[in-house]
């Protein structure tokens, strides 16, 4: 029997092992925790309407629900023509006959960036936002920025929608307690149209929303620093702030920058449509971890992801197989999500066509909530999986 090793246990990482299990191919995979992630339903941590553990789902459920064999020890070095993984604990992993990179992705570090938390970072770091919110929250008044930074290097490793809905959540939630009017709020980005990659006709109910909900706005001007009390701009400028949430733009990972594999100029695992790396046999990369192809408003999400996986699971099965079929990711290069505002949401798409943003008042928040039970149950086993989610 041939053996896989995934190298991660996030989106991409969790979906190709349940799938390659499907075939009754062995499977082992490595993570740097012992749990799986909801990072989409974390935004709301921050408001203490879930916690860190409502949004996590153990490993060792998945791996026993699926028949997967787990190993949680963080890679330490990745050695890519010899196909050799070595894990923090010293123990070295070899002789797989393919090996599925889902490393997920580093961030790009910006001066002072102590002083930020981020939704996108650490699960911890979503448990600290919730208690110096706490905090402002029993203060009765303070100041709050929220925001995202850019890559020139790559378009496609930029965070911006969970900015967005951490931040309406937290206009929602001071309205709810009657505060708000006491709260500074203020939306900042480096680019001078944040949000740009969801269409024309987004940006301007966007600026709508913040015209709505009193949000500042500080975009278009290059950030230099953090500091304890704010955030600093090329153009002397400051906004002060209490509470600074910051979600930095993705660069490659840094055991991939050493793994031999080819890299794209920032640091992405270059592979074809296929995510086979090319010249390294055996070798698969998907998720945040790979160079995404497509146009400049591609963008790297969960669903991509899974797409990904999935397709790198079928794909392996049929090599196995000697069967000649393989599966594209770039047919499905999309963007989709529903952008929660805390009391409602937005369906957001983009494609080639265009994009669209849809408001959905009260429902919408509704069906995000029911996104993340139904991303937790599924892969558990616990309800059907629905075809193409």
């Amino acid at each position: 029997m041939k053996r896989v090793l995934v190298l991660g246990g996030g989106f991409a990482g969790v979906e190709v092992a349940i799938f390659l299990r499907e075939q009754e191919i062995d499977v082992t995979l490595v993570s740097d925790r012992d749990y799986f992630y909801i990072y989409p339903t974390s935004i709301w941590i921050p408001t203490g309407e879930v916690t860190r553990e409502d949004v996590s789902v153990p490993l060792d459920k998945l791996a026993m629900k699926h028949g997967f064999e787990l190993i949680v020890d963080p890679v330490e070095k990745f050695e890519a023509s010899q196909k050799k993984v070595t894990l923090s604990s010293g123990r070295v992993l070899e002789d797989f006959a393919y090996i599925v990179v889902a490393l997920g992705q580093d961030k790009i570090e910006l001066k002072g960036m102590e002083h930020t938390l981020s939704i996108c970072g650490k699960p911890e770091e979503a448990t600290a936002l919730y208690e110096k919110l706490d905090a402002l929250t029993l203060k009765g008044s303070g100041k709050i920025a929220m925001g995202f930074g850019g890559n020139p290097k790559d378009s496609s490793a930029v965070r911006g929608g969970p900015a967005f809905e951490v931040l309406f959540n937290v206009h929602h939630f001071l309205k709810k307690k009657g505060i708000r009017d006491n709260f500074e709020l203020t939306f900042f980005a480096p680019m001078e149209k944040p949000g740009q990659k969801m269409g024309d006709k987004a940006l301007v109910m966007m600026d709508k929303m913040f015209g709505m909900t009193n949000i500042k706005k500080q975009v278009g001007v290059k950030i230099t620093q953090f500091v304890e009390d704010g955030i600093m701009f090329e153009d002397g400028t400051k906004v002060e702030s209490d509470l600074t949430m910051f979600i930095s733009a993705g660069i490659g990972h840094s055991i991939l920058m050493k793994s031999g594999l080819p890299l794209s100029e920032a640091g992405f695992v270059v592979t074809n449509e296929y995510n086979e790396v090319e010249g390294f046999e055996g070798i698969y990369a998907i998720g945040d971890s790979v160079s995404l192809m497509g146009p400049d408003w591609r963008a790297k999400q969960g669903h991509v992801a899974e797409v990904m996986a999935r397709n790198v699971a079928y794909n392996i099965n049929t090599k196995i197989e000697k069967i000649y079929s393989k599966r594209s990711y770039k047919e499905h290069i999309n963007i989709l999500c529903v952008m929660d505002t805390g009391n409602g949401a937005a369906f957001v798409y983009r494609d080639n066509r265009g994009g669209k943003m849809i408001p959905m008042p009260v429902v919408g928040h509704w069906m995000k909530k029911g996104w993340g039970w139904y991303c937790r149950n599924s892969k558990l086993g616990r309800i059907p999986r629905i075809p193409g989610m």
